[in-house]
């Protein structure tokens, strides 16, 4: 088998996987659109908070450490101890619970029945808060994260495929497991929006905020419980990419290539946040792979962002979302 079809193979599956990234950050917006209406801007600073918070309880770092030393004149930095991982992010996930409740006690409480772009400023704010937060609570240093996942080549795929082709498939093992979270985590996604009460209740607030209290639903419970499925998200999100690529505060910058993700896939669709995370990542690594070297390079930055300018001109509702029809 000619050496340049054997690499296409393995940039179109190295597409996939990095597409499965994109996809766990987009699961975040779809979450809390499709439940509440609101397009959350915070998803990516969301994710970032939560591994920040994660790797600052794992190594037993004093939350606002700075403030505390810049006020008492004191050296504190850590407690003195460190926990596991999944101490840790059972910790994290308290963490992320306590946030959305205080989201909706603060800001979205007072919003009910307000215009979208009300609410979309609502989380542009909200991204900015959490931001200076967690520069307050966890420092702006570059952290390691290491949770236990499986990272590095994948030997059994490497070796088992030079034995076929006579060439190697360099595969991440972080990208294997990013795959198989995914998975797991949009089929419990669906089966909660699907099958229970709660899950209807998310969709019927998202339709109307005041038929949906007509009709005794709590928005209080929905909203803490729709944040804090979104911050379960976030947290998931974070920890994949945080191991990858370590945590600081570019990880934040995520949310900007889940965008066209959830142009292609739909607002309101949970597996469409997959679909369309794979398309963007085959379609960047094969077209940078293709057409790349004839234009100069670097088209994995642009790349997803024209073919989502094609979605809104062509498809704007993306491939498996609602198509909304209005009366006039």
């Amino acid at each position: 088998m000619p050496e340049q079809l054997v690499f296409a193979m393995e940039v179109t599956l190295n597409g996939l996987m990095a597409g499965v990234l994109y996809a766990l950050v987009a699961l975040g917006f779809v979450l809390i659109y499709k439940a509440s209406g609101i397009f959350n801007y915070a998803q990516g600073v969301m994710a970032l908070f939560a591994a920040m918070t994660l790797v600052g309880i794992m190594q037993g770092q004093v939350p606002f450490a700075h403030l505390i030393n810049a006020m008492t004149g004191g050296h504190v930095t850590h407690f003195g101890w460190t926990l596991p991982g999944i101490l840790a992010i059972a910790l994290s996930v308290v963490v992320m619970v306590v946030l959305a409740w205080l989201v909706q006690v603060l800001v979205m409480r007072h919003l009910v029945g307000q215009e979208p772009i009300i609410l979309f400023m609502a989380t542009i704010g909200l991204a900015y808060f959490l931001e200076g937060v967690a520069d307050l609570m966890w420092g702006s240093e570059l952290k390691t994260l290491d949770v236990g996942l499986p990272q590095g080549i994948n030997t059994l795929i490497d070796e088992s495929t030079y034995n076929i082709f006579g060439y190697g498939f360099f595969i991440d093992n972080l990208d294997l497991v990013a795959t198989v979270i995914a998975g797991l985590l949009v089929a419990g996604l669906v089966i909660f929006s699907q099958y229970t009460r709660e899950g209807r209740a998310m969709r019927a607030v998202a339709d109307d905020h005041q038929a949906a209290l007509s009709v005794g639903i709590s928005l209080n419970f929905i909203w803490v419980l729709v944040w804090s499925l979104a911050g379960f998200v976030a947290l998931v999100a974070g920890i994949v990419w945080g191991t990858k690529s370590g945590v600081q505060f570019s990880l934040s910058l995520i949310a900007l290539k889940a965008l066209p993700v959830l142009m292609l896939g739909g607002f309101t669709s949970i597996p469409g946040a997959i679909v369309g995370g794979l398309i963007i990542g085959v379609g960047e690594k094969l077209f940078e792979f293709l057409i790349g070297p004839m234009v100069g390079g670097a088209t994995e930055n642009w790349f997803a962002y024209v073919l989502a300018l094609l979605f809104l001109v062509f498809r704007p509702q993306g491939l498996f979302g609602e198509k909304i029809i209005e009366r006039v």
